[in-house]
């Protein structure tokens, strides 16, 4: 039914960058909100930004002013650009989106995709 499909992660330099992409498959939904999260090795989960339906955003401090969120609701689509690239932003990145309906909300993640920074 409803399906996160993430793409965009590999391998890039330090300093480099790139551009995360999520999109929710199906029909018959709105997203109240989209997410990234992080998980690296022997670490927890962490959120990295998120994205409101109307376009408000915040990130975490470690990236803020490197990474930017955003979405295209007619493509049920959202995007994480991520500049200036470090090696502790090593880690899976999964997708996260909120859909509602009536009465009721449903959490969906995505498969998650692998960004490794490495020289």
């Amino acid at each position: 039914q409803v399906q996160l499909v993430e793409s965009g992660g590999g391998l890039v330099q330090p300093g480099g960058a790139l551009r995360l992409s999520c999109a929710a498959s199906g029909r018959g939904f709105v997203i109240d909100r989209m997410a990234w999260y992080r998980q690296a090795p022997g670490k927890q989960r962490e959120l990295v930004a998120f994205i409101t339906n109307g376009g408000n955003t915040n990130y975490t401090d470690a990236v803020k002013g490197r990474f930017t969120i955003s979405r295209d609701n007619a493509k049920n689509t959202a995007y994480l650009q991520m500049n200036s690239l470090k090696p502790e932003d090593t880690a899976v990145y999964y997708c996260k989106a909120v859909i509602r309906r009536i009465l009721t909300s449903t959490t969906y993640w995505g498969q998650g995709t692998q960004v490794t920074v490495s020289s």
